[in-house]
């Protein structure tokens, strides 16, 4: 991307094209000057904005195991796969099972009353995604470290969250928000 340490009009036209659709030119626009609202904060909008797929790779014990669980009940779509690994589309993301072992240590971490697997890793699911996946984990009858719950209720940064572990025990969370500006509300 472009510095962004220009002229308010060369800034406003950098910005319309660093978030290429996601932000008209006039929301880049109304960002800079009718807000007051600084650079930095602009900046750091149109990079969320414009994010890329993340890369995460992790131990599983057997790649059958992950297969069936990765590509069968989440529906990952599988990528390339070795004798040794398999990628997955994980909701447009690369995650990579690689054969290893079982996850590490079982930490967690209290949050609002419930104790939170740590390390974890997921996505953030429309609200009808979560709950389409919700319900074919229950039925399923995968075991939940923390069952599909709604986490801050009537409070900023309110969500629908659930937390489960794979095969190898690996944890996952899935949560959605009602609002997705609310994603980093305090």
């Amino acid at each position: 991307m472009e510095r962004l340490e220009h002229s308010p009009e060369r800034y406003s036209a950098t910005m319309a094209r660093a978030c290429s659709g996601v932000i008209s030119s006039v929301m880049a626009k109304a960002l800079h000057g009718a807000s007051g609202v600084g650079k930095p904060f602009v900046a750091a909008y149109a990079n969320t904005m414009s994010l890329r797929p993340f890369h995460l790779a992790f131990p599983v014990r057997d790649l059958a195991e992950a297969r069936a669980f990765y590509g069968g009940l989440m529906g990952c779509a599988e990528g390339r796969s070795s004798d040794e690994w398999i990628d997955f589309d994980f909701y447009g993301h690369q995650i990579v099972a690689h054969t290893g072992g079982e996850a590490g240590d079982r930490a967690s971490n209290p949050v609002d009353g419930h104790d939170v697997p740590v390390p974890h890793f997921g996505v953030v699911l429309t609200m009808e995604d979560w709950h389409a996946l919700a319900d074919r984990l229950v039925a399923a009858g995968v075991e939940f470290a923390i069952e599909p719950t709604i986490r801050f209720k009537g409070q900023p940064g309110e969500q629908a969250t659930m937390f489960f572990r794979d095969p190898s025990g690996n944890a996952l969370e899935m949560k959605a928000f009602a609002d997705d500006a609310m994603l980093f509300a305090r």
